[in-house]
């Protein structure tokens, strides 16, 4: 009779012999890893945001693609209209900032030794003060001559050196983003298929659809939020007689997207252009507090209202993770922290064993504690 031999049957069906000889990742090498990620994602930048932004776009307009199939409209039809429209979009928003934006950079000596000399009347006995306006103030011999920081030219060279790049950046997302949208479903069809069983090939498709959701939902509200915001701010600069209305209501519209910086920046901005405009303190302070009352009902009330409670994020994780996507991208990091942010939200959502860091990502009230966990705690 032949021998039989049995063989424990382990407690997780997908381990071999091989995975269960396998060491665990030491911290250190975890460590190593997420630096290095870090130092890429860094290195790359100029590569990585066009491909980010096209692929968080692509995300937000696959419904419009979805809804446009069914009145006969190709994928590729879509598409072209998709890119089309942002173009146009970008292009009269270039041409509509070039006109105040250039009058304000040929301003900029003047406006210099105008704040120069604000400030000047204004120094205390502080030796930090003093220090600053050492750097700050033009040599007293020479006020009428400006800095090389603020020189005209200088500024006009500088863009014209970055334009390039940009220009660049922005086709490389608006040609990748046709791409994507041009394949109808292909992009979904092959994540799917990449996971093996049925449970998780549902999961992952319900993931993308949430992430699809998600994304519209939140960006088309933020971006309604922040063209009132922007209309509100401009109007408001016109009424209190400040130079560039317009300019200033654009700026409120485009920093609004960036959570806290944004706001304080157009706060400190308003502020030392209404400084050299106005000549006393009093309305400086008024256009600063009329800024600062706005960006308020803003964030603590109206975007509260409109965005849904699963889009919220803690506010803590947002403020970190919007300083890390600074140091890494500048601004444009900044700009897209949060929609990464709803993006891991989502995907924690759907995938089984990230529930805990999607409650921490999640920006609702903990639940009360029970007698019991309070004592625990306690």
């Amino acid at each position: 009779m032949a021998k039989v031999t049995y063989r424990p049957v382990s407690r997780f069906p997908f381990q071999t012999d091989a995975t269960a000889r396998r060491p665990p990742a030491s911290v250190p090498m975890v460590g190593l890893f997420l630096l290095a990620i870090i130092a890429a994602i860094a290195l790359a930048r100029d590569f990585l945001m066009p491909i980010t932004f096209a692929v968080l776009l692509f995300f937000v307009f696959v419904p419009v693609r979805r809804r446009l199939s069914r009145f006969g409209l190709s994928a590729a039809l879509t598409a072209t209209i998709v890119v089309a429209a942002l173009f146009v979009g970008i292009v009269s928003l270039a041409w509509v900032i070039s006109g105040p934006a250039g009058q304000f950079i040929s301003q900029l000596p003047e406006i210099k030794d105008e704040l120069a000399q604000r400030l000047q009347n204004l120094r205390f006995n502080s030796e930090a003060i003093n220090s600053a306006m050492t750097q700050l103030e033009a040599d007293p011999g020479t006020a009428a001559d400006p800095s090389p920081g603020f020189d005209t030219a200088t500024v006009a060279l500088d863009a014209l050196y970055t334009t390039p790049g940009i220009l660049g950046q922005v086709l490389l997302t608006l040609f990748l983003l046709f791409f994507l949208i041009a394949s109808g479903d292909l992009l979904y069809l092959k994540i799917v298929q990449s996971f093996d069983t049925l449970g998780e090939k549902r999961r992952a498709y319900a993931a993308l659809r949430g992430i699809e959701d998600s994304l519209g939902s939140y960006l088309g509200a933020i971006t309604v939020i922040n063209a009132g915001l922007g209309v509100a701010v401009g109007l408001t600069m016109w009424g209190l007689d400040m130079p560039a209305p317009l300019l200033f209501g654009l700026l409120a519209f485009a920093m609004n997207y960036v959570p806290y910086l944004g706001a304080a920046a157009g706060v400190g901005i308003a502020t030392l252009v209404a400084l050299v405009s106005f000549p006393d303190l009093f309305w400086p302070l008024v256009v600063g507090g009329s800024y600062l009352l706005l960006t308020t009902v803003e964030g603590q009330v109206i975007t509260p209202y409109f965005i849904a409670r699963r889009l919220q994020m803690n506010p803590v994780v947002v403020f970190l993770t919007v300083a890390l996507w600074a140091w890494l991208w500048s601004v444009i990091g900044m700009i897209i922290a949060v929609p990464l942010l709803v993006v891991i939200s989502v995907i924690c959502d759907h995938m089984p064993g990230l529930e805990k860091l999607g409650n921490f990502l999640a920006g609702d009230d903990p639940p009360p504690l029970g007698d019991d966990a309070a004592d625990e705690a306690a």
